[in-house]
């Protein structure tokens, strides 16, 4: 549980009172990778060897089996951590060179369009694989169970990989929803349970960037508790990403490819 007390003075009718609350840690990660600075993402403390074994995967950096060895040091007078890594440069892939551009785990392009009039099939994901509606809200609310730190600052967001059959592969934390993804793509991918994973929850609103990580994992079902984006949808929908938002109060609505949902 990442999280720091601050003291805050709250107004309520006209009156005020000095208050303690718990608030989620964010601080940076510098990942350099071969000496060379690669990339700083703000995140919250805490499975930062996930977070980066995710993130170099789902943006087409890395993706060999063998996992990587990762120096992790903190510079407590700057409140970051430098994440050191070593990498053969033949192993690097086209995301390293695209430096994190638009869409660097996709191999096809997206319209951006409200409708899109031609479907590039051959980078679809092909999984025929179809969960029950029914098992939507239990994932949620195992989702919710596993949040600590949110439930001590109420400023965290959380994704969690689930079966088929609705059966809890991973859930992680973080102030960021994209962090809190590669995390769980990350802890996935160290303990060998990735092609397990059919089902990826989010907490929040879902952008295009979370829906090409999904792509990228091959997971074929994503569910998230608000709205997604335009550009969210077009792209679910090019790349055979089953897409759900608003799923809260036993409801979800379907935006892409609804063939998955029972």
């Amino acid at each position: 549980m990442a999280i720091n007390n601050y003291q805050g003075k709250k107004f309520i009718d006209g009156d005020s009172i000095y208050v303690d609350d718990n608030l989620t840690i964010e601080q940076a990660l510098q990942i350099n990778i071969n000496n060379k600075p690669f990339s700083i993402t703000m995140r919250t403390p805490g499975n930062d060897e996930e977070l980066i074994r995710g993130l170099l995967y789902s943006e087409d950096i890395y993706r060999n089996a063998e996992n990587l060895n990762i120096k992790l040091t903190e510079n407590k007078g700057k409140s970051t951590t430098e994440a050191e890594i070593t990498i053969d440069e033949s192993l690097l892939k086209s995301g390293y060179l695209n430096s994190r551009s638009f869409l660097s785990a996709a191999s096809c392009g997206i319209c951006g369009k409200t409708e899109l009039d031609e479907i590039d099939t051959s980078c679809q994901v092909k999984d025929d694989n179809a969960i029950e509606a029914t098992l939507l809200q239990k994932m949620f609310h195992q989702m919710k169970d596993g949040q600590p730190t949110f439930k001590k600052s109420g400023g965290s967001h959380a994704a969690a990989a689930f079966t088929i059959k609705g059966e809890l592969l991973s859930i992680r934390e973080d102030i960021g929803r994209h962090n809190a993804v590669d995390k769980v793509i990350g802890h996935l991918i160290n303990k060998k349970d990735l092609n397990n994973a059919k089902c990826l929850t989010v907490s929040g609103r879902i952008s295009y960037e979370i829906i090409s990580k999904a792509f990228a994992a091959k997971i074929p079902i994503l569910a998230a508790v608000s709205a997604p984006s335009s550009l969210a949808v077009d792209f679910a929908k090019e790349l055979g990403i089953t897409l759900l938002g608003f799923c809260r109060e036993n409801k979800a609505t379907c935006y892409a490819n609804p063939q998955r949902i029972i």
